[in-house]
């Protein structure tokens, strides 16, 4: 029969790929004292990190993971042990499956990661991604292909769900703002034959991304600008600016920057769009997003972000009428903000 095109839903693949973080955060749970803690009394994220004696942006990661998989719940801003968790995880149970869980803690690598994340704060040193080559601003080529081939790999379906958002029927010049692989460009130049399309990122990233702007045939009208976006001035003359699993990589306040550069590159009218899997408002899950969290915590310095987080962090830049929409691209969902 043969392969088919790629569509833009790909959640069996991302369910199976999440799924690796099913057990270790649980078991981490277990060692640190998470469901003993939360099966004696309801605690804020604060105090339960004073009590187990981990980080507290670390353990608020982990528990919406925790959450999302039916072992604690979040009520008035306090967490607790749910039923399923006082039963077989707390250590005082009966029925309790420590011993069971105790042999994973070393077979699983996983399990060593996140609990030096959940401990520290930090990712670990041995994480395997590409953060840190972009956060230092420059790579090797060969790093900068492994990464566009890992990025356009997993980005192909939440491109094509963006590019078919009718809002980018009113868009003519459009930049796309730490293209990777440029998948989210040419999806979004496919789509709208009249929009020119700007693919900005590091030097290197940029020469990967115009091999696969001209094996899409879209040369003309997708071009590159190398460009550090920390170090250097952002091209103007756009409509638009489209950021895609990028605020995901850093924190809150390195946002705040970039949305700020954002703000300023943009003419009055000019928007600004971010396509992210997007938290719950009360950062209890889902599972998609928690799950994807905790690899943001394990390889980079950022989390998955709420639709509330990323309007702080763009109404602080000065843009206006933040909105989310559900792309159909996944689990991804499109954040736009207009510059007045």
């Amino acid at each position: 029969m043969g392969p088919l095109p790629p569509s833009a839903d790909d959640r069996l693949i991302w369910d199976m790929w999440e799924s690796q973080f099913r057990l270790p955060v649980a078991t981490v749970a277990d060692e640190v004292g998470t469901f003993r803690a939360l099966g004696n009394a309801p605690m804020t994220t604060a105090e339960l990190a004073a009590e187990i004696k981990v980080d507290e942006r670390a353990l608020g990661i982990h528990l919406a993971a925790l959450a999302s998989s039916g072992l604690v719940e979040k009520r008035d801003g306090r967490w607790t042990a749910t039923p399923q968790a006082r039963t077989w995880l707390h250590p005082d149970a009966e029925g309790y499956w420590g011993g069971f869980l105790f042999r994973f803690r070393e077979t699983i690598p996983m399990h060593a990661q996140l609990l030096e994340t959940l401990k520290t704060g930090k990712r670990p040193a041995d994480a395997v991604s590409g953060g840190p080559e972009w956060e230092r601003g420059h790579m090797s080529q060969e790093v900068a292909e492994r990464i566009a081939k890992f990025m356009h790999a997993h980005s192909m379906a939440p491109a094509r769900g963006a590019a078919a958002q009718s809002l980018f029927g009113d868009i003519g010049t459009l930049m796309d703002v730490g293209c990777g692989s440029g998948v989210y460009g040419i999806e979004i130049a496919r789509a709208n034959p009249r929009m020119q399309v700007t693919l900005m990122d590091l030097k290197e990233m940029c020469r990967e991304a115009a091999k696969f702007v001209e094996q899409a045939g879209l040369t003309g009208r997708v071009t590159t600008a190398p460009v550090n976006m920390f170090e250097e001035e952002w091209p103007t003359g756009h409509d638009a600016h489209f950021f895609a699993n990028v605020f995901h990589d850093w924190s809150e306040e390195t946002n705040r920057l970039i949305a700020k550069k954002s703000f300023d590159a943009l003419p009055s009218g000019g928007k600004i769009l971010l396509s992210e899997i997007l938290m719950d408002d009360e950062l209890d899950g889902p599972w998609y997003a928690a799950s994807f969290s905790l690899l943001m915590l394990v390889g980079t310095l950022g989390k998955q972000y709420s639709l509330p987080e990323f309007r702080e962090i763009l109404e602080s830049a000065g843009f206006t009428d933040v909105q989310a929409t559900r792309t159909g691209g996944g689990y991804y969902s499109l954040v736009s903000a207009t510059k007045p």
